[in-house]
This record gives structure tokens, sequence and C-alpha cells, in this order.
């Protein structure tokens, strides 16, 4: 039976809420506010809390950022209930890291459908360490920027978690500005900055898998440093040791590169085993692909395992594909068609069009890519319980043979 804890200081409010929750089969507990409800993360443990935002002496907020800055509160669902519905209280309460944000009043199914959904995403985070597993890593890269590069790592990411069932992790490289959270609509309540606030020596599992974010696609993602001053300390051997850990307790990882080739960017390059370079077809664009994958293969990667990716970001009038591949000197492995609208929506809203809309051509194109890049012995059989993306991804590829 999962613990919920409730912080609020109407009586009322703790009474409905708590009779919803003990009848889906909850345990719960109560708090009057803030002050009692930190006493109670450490007395009842619960699994979650459902905080009230304006409470006496200490609000919702502050509440909330005092849990996030103990251990036992670190990965900890928090969701708050608020008669406040505006932009601004919401950006507020997810910087201190508020999971869910749910306005009074609610209707009773909704309200549980969310507790649920986030007792659901926190449990996917304690994974189970698999004797003998080393991650597939896929990185996304480009030397030049608004290519697309942080779209598709997370479209990847959810591709191969909706065709497997495995533990899939996106990695944010881009540790001064990186986005990677915000293309999932995760707030930032963990991120690099919780590892490295560690030495090196005592990075280890616990500490690692703290730091991670959860979406419901069952993709965890190591989140870029809210600050860029703190991008700025973690060390090329910092990414190393994070990278290792994480390819031991994960069946895929998918990075997002910076555009650059700095000590961080080549530690987590060197741990990759398949990588796309993302260009746009105009001349610019193209040239610096002709760049990075050059200096790929002087730097000893492996040619076969570079993939390059042309992602239309303009409507019209670009360089065609055997331009392209002359230029290159190799083959273009995938285009992806012109869809600013759809990626501009999913962007805004935080949900790629691989988790959105799987089914539609978008969506599908990610898939068929994921089973691409997806490791050889997982291909080869059908798994015992086939996931529904493994199902849509072969479904697909029928169809394909029977067209032709």
């Amino acid at each position: 039976m999962k613990k919920i804890l409730i912080v609020d200081d109407d009586p009322v409010m703790r009474k409905l809420v708590s009779g919803l929750l003990v009848k889906n089969g909850y345990q719960v507990s109560e708090a009057v506010d803030g002050k009692e409800g930190l006493a109670q993360v450490i007395n009842f443990s619960p699994d979650l809390i459902v905080s009230d935002v304006l409470m006496p002496e200490m609000d919702g907020y502050d509440f909330c950022a005092e849990v996030r800055s103990r251990p036992e509160g670190k990965s900890l669902p928090i969701m708050m209930l608020t008669a406040l519905d505006s932009v601004e209280q919401k950006i507020k309460g997810f910087e201190v890291g508020v999971d869910d944000y749910l306005v009074k009043p609610f209707e009773p199914k909704e309200f549980v459908a969310r507790v649920s959904a986030l007792i659901r995403r926190s449990v996917s985070l304690d994974k189970t360490e698999v004797e003998g597993r080393s991650a597939q890593t896929i990185g996304v890269f480009s030397l030049r920027g608004g290519a697309g590069v942080s779209t598709i790592a997370a479209n990847t990411a959810i591709g191969l978690s909706q065709i497997w069932n495995q533990p899939t992790t996106l990695i944010d490289l881009v540790l001064v500005g990186g986005q990677s959270a915000l293309f999932l609509n995760q707030p930032l309540k963990n991120t690099w900055a919780e590892i490295c606030k560690s030495p090196l020596d005592e990075i280890d599992d616990h500490i690692v898998q703290g730091a991670l974010l959860s979406h419901d696609s069952g993709v965890t993602t190591l989140a870029a440093p809210k600050r860029p001053e703190v991008g700025d300390t973690i060390t090329p051997e910092k990414v190393s040791k994070v990278l290792s850990i994480l390819k031991d307790n994960n069946e895929y990882l998918v990075i997002d590169f910076p555009h650059d080739f700095s000590g961080t960017t080549l530690a987590g390059l060197d741990l990759s085993d398949i990588i796309f370079i993302v260009a746009q077809p105009e001349i610019v664009s193209v040239r610096s692909a002709t760049i990075a994958k050059d200096t790929f293969i002087d730097l000893g990667y492996n040619p076969d395992n570079i993939k390059t990716i042309i992602n239309w970001t303009f409507p019209r009038n670009g360089i065609v594909n055997e331009d392209i591949e002359r230029y290159i000197k190799g083959k273009i492995d995938l285009v992806i068609p012109y869809a600013t609208d759809e990626f501009v929506e999913a962007i805004n809203f935080g949900i790629p069009p691989a988790f959105s809309h799987p089914e539609e051509p978008l969506g599908a194109l990610f898939e068929d890519l994921a089973m691409a890049v997806s490791k050889d012995d997982h291909r080869k059989d059908k798994p015992e319980e086939p996931a529904e993306g493994w199902l849509r991804v072969v479904d697909r590829v029928k169809q394909r043979r029977r067209t032709k």
C-alpha cells in the first residue's frame, strides 16, 4: 500500500483529499502546516506528498524547497493543490521542485489519476541492476545550432523505451543551457548538479539514480544544471564515470551533445556506440557536418557507426540529397521531413511526437529510427511480451513489404 502525506491547513480539504485517497487504496497521513509536514516526511516516509500552497508560517513553495534540500526528499514526488491559477505560480512551483500542479476545484477522477501517474513514474526510477547489462549508447551531435539535436535525442529515447520496455536514459551533455528536460516537460527538481556536489571517488549508482527525472514513457532523464556556472564545474572524468554507471543500469542511453568538441563532449563521444550527425539542407550546416564526420574519423571512431541525418527545418529551396552526399562523401541515413508546426507544438508543450502520436508519420519515423539503432540481440528475436511500440514497428515493416 503506497503512502501519501497531505499537507494543508484547511481541515475540509484534508478530509476531502484523504477520503479520495483512502477510497482508492492509499495509506494517508495528514499535516496541518509545512513544519509538521517536514516531520512527517521522516516519520511517515511517504511515497508522495500532496501540499497546499497558502499555509501559515511556511507556504507550500518553502515547504517543497525544504523537502528537496533533504536527502530523503530528493526524488519524492510532490503534487501541489492551489486556487492560484497562473503561469507565474506554476513556474514558481516547478522551480522549487514540484512534480505536478492541480488547480482547485478539481475533478476527483483527474486527481486520483495524477496521483497514480506520479507514483508510477517514481517507481520506474527504482531500477534493479541487471547482471552483465551494458547499454547501447546513441549520441546525437551537430556542430551547428538549430539543427534539432535535442528533438531527435528526446524522440529517439522515447522510441527505444516504447519498443523494448527496457531502462532507457536521456542524458543532456549541453551542460550550460541544456534543455532536454524541457522537451519532456520535466521540472528540474534534480540535475547534473546533484551528482557534481560529490567528489569523483564518491559518485556511485545511488547518487546517479537519485539525480534522474522520470517520464511516463519510461525514459529517465539526466538534466543539465539550472545555472550555467554549475555546468562549468562538471569535468570529463565525472562525465565518464556517470556514463559508465548508467551503461551498467540501462539497456539504452541517448546523449544530447553540445555543438563543440570540449572535454566533456569527447568523454561522451568515446562511450557512444552510434553517433548521429544532424544537419540541415543548407551549405553551412552541411559543411559543419562534414567537419564533424572527418573529426570523428580522425579520433578513431568506426565510420560504420556514424550516421547522417538531414533535418528539413525549412520548407523549400534546400540542397538536394545527391549534392549533400557528394559533399559529405557518404550516404544520408535518414531524412526528417519539414514539420515545423508539429515540432514547435511538441516543444512548447513538452510532448514529443514519438510519445503523443506514435502512429502518425512523424512519431512513427522516430520509432522506426529507434528500432534501427537497437541492439542486434533485441532485434533478432520477438520479445516474450511485445510492447505496443514493438508491435507498431513490426506492423509498419509488414505493410511496407506488402506494398513493394
